[in-house]
């Protein structure tokens, strides 16, 4: 690896110490890191792209490293595209469900995957559309979740769903999210979604708050592909993919998931497993 991209949450002073002592490091093993443009401001260095651009620096790299939460892993993984180049998560935020190494393991990490010493755990991803009288409106791959969800004021919302060209059922509900296993630990699980594991090839419904209690949440199969068209609606209806992207609909829009032919390939922690992981972040075994 000679080329590594750089991504921290630009607003926490830990994350841009780490980063301004990483891209030291990195260069007295004769290694420039790449920063988009943001980050490259905080930390007073050129820009390594001549636009500036986050896309172009990710494209470009060989691994990236991600200093912050899992917010700003999720962003990066959306960034690196179709690439699928290993992410190194290091977890710098509260809860850490996708940046698995800790601050102590960083350069015993990073140097490990310089020598390609490093296993990855690959995650499905999902790619998500609106169409709106015929046409394709918006088009988003994801790694957590799409989620159609009422504004504050706005009324139940109704979802007829379809899978796979068969009708499933019309969720009355506040709103629905539709999940990779990673994901599972988000937003779904808020909801009363299932715990699924990561390298599952899988896709879960959730419904929001269901008018009908007799609504639970389902898992398909990793090639499903469903539908979900707002028949009747209030104004206030947004799309969310990811929990960063915001797309508002509109009565007769059609929501269409499947899965991506794309993954993120995350690089794992030598000290700890999945199932530490969620021990440790939902304090499973504590009284």
């Amino acid at each position: 690896m000679k080329k590594i991209a750089i991504f921290a949450k630009v607003h926490d002073p830990r994350c841009l110490g780490v980063a301004e002592e990483l891209t030291e490091w990195l260069a007295g093993r004769g290694i420039t890191a790449s920063v988009e443009d943001h980050l490259s401001k905080q930390l007073r260095q050129p820009s390594a792209a001549e636009s500036g651009k986050s896309s172009e620096i990710a494209n470009d790299a060989d691994l990236v490293v991600v200093l912050g939460g899992d917010g700003t892993l999720i962003a990066a993984a959306r960034l690196v595209g179709d690439r699928q180049v290993p992410i190194l998560g290091v977890n710098l935020g509260s809860l850490g469900f996708l940046t698995e190494i800790t601050l102590d393991e960083l350069y015993p990490s990073v140097e490990r995957c310089l020598q390609g010493d490093f296993e990855v755990s690959e995650r499905m991803m999902l790619l998500a559309s609106v169409e709106r009288a015929g046409e394709v409106v918006e088009l988003h791959r994801v790694l957590n979740d799409v989620v159609i969800n009422k504004g504050a004021l706005a009324r139940i919302v109704d979802m007829e769903t379809s899978v796979n060209g068969r009708y499933l059922t019309t969720f009355k509900a506040d709103g629905l999210i539709v999940s990779t296993p990673t994901g599972s630990t988000g937003y779904s699980l808020s909801a009363a979604g299932p715990i699924i594991h990561p390298e599952l090839e899988c896709i879960s419904i959730t419904p929001i708050c269901p008018h009908t209690l007799t609504n639970r949440p389902l898992v398909m199969a990793g090639d499903a592909r469903i539908a979900i068209t707002l028949d009747s609606m209030d104004e206030a209806v947004f799309l969310t993919l990811d929990g960063q992207v915001g797309v508002k609909l509109v009565c007769g829009d059609v929501v269409q998931i499947r899965r991506s032919g794309h993954s993120t390939r995350l690089v794992q922690s030598r000290s700890k497993d999945y199932f530490e992981v969620l021990r440790t972040k939902l304090k499973w075994g504590e009284r």
